[in-house]
């Protein structure tokens, strides 16, 4: 399944999250409209029909609290091979690549984000940043470095990702999650981080904390 490359030129725009200067991405700026393009395009047969929201259109303040806690420590990736799990703009996976990750795969189920994370590396001169698809059943022996940017957002989700990440744990790898409060976050995590992130749409900043599995 192709996305179309013009597709994003039309319906995004680079811009820079507020937290995260450092990196542009290609975002929405009405993900409504986004939307109604998605399903025109799937239409008239551009792409496969039944696509996931545009969540890979906006830096959401778990992913971009995480970028930032990467960015000024990137001794955590700084030769590493690193996973940026539900990486949707791959936001985070680029912060681990612009802090000195030697590789990052950048997973995510939807071909549209995997079309944009693309694009966003390459607005940001990064070069290792490798878009894959779900990986949730695979091991991934040789990731040192487990990212995860707001992945808590519902139960289903939540029930696959957690078990996986506690299995990276046991065999070694650093995990890292960024949230901005979800309800289904598990239990023992250990606060590193907090930051107040503006969020589009919404008056106040939001918090969102950056958790290690210790």
């Amino acid at each position: 399944m192709t996305v179309p490359t013009g597709f994003f030129a039309r319906h995004t725009r680079l811009d820079r999250p507020p937290l995260v200067p450092e990196v542009a991405l290609h975002l929405a700026e009405d993900v409504a409209a986004l939307w109604q393009a998605m399903e025109h395009e799937a239409a008239a047969g551009g792409v496969g029909p039944g696509q996931a929201s545009p969540f890979w259109a906006a830096a959401w303040v778990g992913g971009q609290g995480l970028a930032r806690y990467v960015l000024d420590h990137p001794d955590l990736v700084a030769g590493r091979t690193v996973l940026d799990l539900g990486a949707g703009s791959g936001l985070v996976g680029i912060a681990a690549a612009l802090a000195g990750a030697t590789r990052v795969l950048a997973s995510d189920v939807d071909p549209y984000a995997l079309a944009v994370m693309r694009l966003n590396a390459e607005a940001n001169g990064v070069d290792v940043l490798e878009p894959v698809g779900d990986v949730l059943d695979d091991d991934l022996d040789d990731v040192e470095v487990v990212l995860a940017g707001d992945v808590f957002y519902d139960l289903t989700m939540a029930d696959r990702v957690r078990p996986w990440l506690f299995t990276a744990w046991v065999r070694g790898a650093v995990v890292l999650v960024g949230d901005p409060g979800r309800s289904q976050l598990p239990s023992g995590l250990v606060e590193v981080a907090g930051y107040d992130v503006a969020d589009s749409g919404v008056d106040a900043a939001r918090r969102t904390t950056v958790w290690r599995l210790p």
